[in-house]
């Protein structure tokens, strides 16, 4: 393991233990499948996690407000993301928004996902 930086031992310690963390996760899954068991058709293909949603009930559990829908299409444009890249971003975003205990997918849920991409080589 490579030696600390001096730098980082005036830093405070972690606000969030393991522990919080953990119960945090286990919320917003719990919300996951509290949404889909609500949905006919997700109930019929046994989806209970954002990553397992596709299609339409993507887009009807998924759907960002408009500011949100604003900022991902210019971020398609730029980032030349594919179709499987738009949804990957709406999974993330609608889960990074179940980690906030928000009901819908907004801008800022969005623009976070967005954060965690990766831009493709020589773009």
């Amino acid at each position: 393991m490579p030696a600390g930086k001096t730098a980082d031992l005036s830093l405070p310690a972690p606000a969030e233990g393991t522990a919080d963390i953990a119960a945090r996760v286990a919320a917003a899954r719990q919300r996951q499948t509290t949404r889909f068991s609500a949905i006919p058709a997700a109930a019929a293909s046994a989806v209970t996690v954002n990553a397992h949603a596709d299609g339409e009930l993507l887009d009807a559990v998924a759907a960002a407000d408009a500011a949100g829908k604003a900022l991902l299409t210019e971020a398609a444009e730029r980032m030349h993301l594919s179709a499987r890249g738009w949804h990957r971003i709406l999974r993330v975003g609608r889960t990074i928004a179940d980690f906030d205990g928000a009901d819908t997918v907004r801008r800022v849920h969005i623009a976070e996902a967005l954060g965690y991409r990766r831009m493709a080589p020589g773009r």
